[in-house]
């Protein structure tokens, strides 16, 4: 018999409180095949300031992860929905996340039975809020941590993550000037929850390669999704 294919839906995710005349927002569901079967790990991915839901490092990891057989979910910020410039106050961006993530149980017979949330940039900063908000996951991921103002690693804050008590994975490129890496690991000396490192090589702040670098973009997709998997099943004792 053959395995029906993964499948990638359009939906609108409503909102708690109308954003910028908004009372939804738009999302792509990834239902991987025979969902649901295995683990059945749900995933929300969320997308960094400046970009959204269409980033290609996240549209990639998305459909990569839905192949390997998670229920997945990117989506749309307000403030990205109505094509604004300005970032959404905290409060809005988290009760959008919640949204989202809420999606996913919308089906009592499919939902999940484990829950991974991030995302890139200020995606997985909303996520780590979140997780501080009593909203169990089994783990927290960020591809991309902005921990300070680009160039600027002395003006690093990270006080949110002190307060995290999920599992937590960075991913960063070693070209990311919103994050340097030895700032990075000197904070995550003071976070009490359990946190993973991993550094992808010569990629930058939105995980892209030089062209005149020997890897390919597609590689470094690829490494996102070992990373992520891996420490997804490690975290369920696969």
């Amino acid at each position: 018999m053959v395995e029906p294919a993964a499948r990638f839906e359009e939906i609108r995710i409503p909102l708690v409180d109308p954003v910028h005349g908004l009372v939804d927002v738009a999302g792509v569901l990834g239902v991987p095949r025979w969902w649901p079967t295995g683990s059945r790990v749900g995933i929300v991915l969320a997308h960094d300031a400046g970009s959204n839901l269409s980033d290609p490092a996240l549209e990639a990891l998305h459909q990569l992860l839905t192949e390997q057989r998670y229920l997945t979910l990117r989506f749309n910020f307000p403030f990205a929905e109505a094509k604004k410039k300005r970032v959404d106050d905290a409060p809005i961006l988290r009760r959008a996340l919640q949204s989202a993530v809420s999606v996913l149980a919308r089906d009592p017979t499919a939902a999940p039975a484990h829950l991974f949330v991030g995302g890139a940039g200020l995606g997985g900063q909303v996520a780590a809020d979140l997780a501080t908000a009593r909203t169990h996951v089994d783990g927290l991921f960020v591809l991309g941590y902005p921990l300070h103002p680009q160039g600027r690693p002395e003006k690093a804050r990270a006080d949110h993550l002190y307060r995290v008590v999920a599992p937590l994975l960075f991913v960063q490129g070693t070209r990311d000037r919103r994050c340097d890496l030895d700032a990075l690991r000197r904070t995550l000396k003071g976070v009490g929850a359990p946190r993973s490192l991993h550094i992808c090589d010569d990629a930058d702040h939105r995980f892209r390669v030089t062209k005149r670098g020997a890897r390919q973009q597609i590689d470094v997709y690829h490494e996102l999704l070992v990373t992520l998997d891996s420490w997804i099943q490690k975290i369920l004792g696969a």
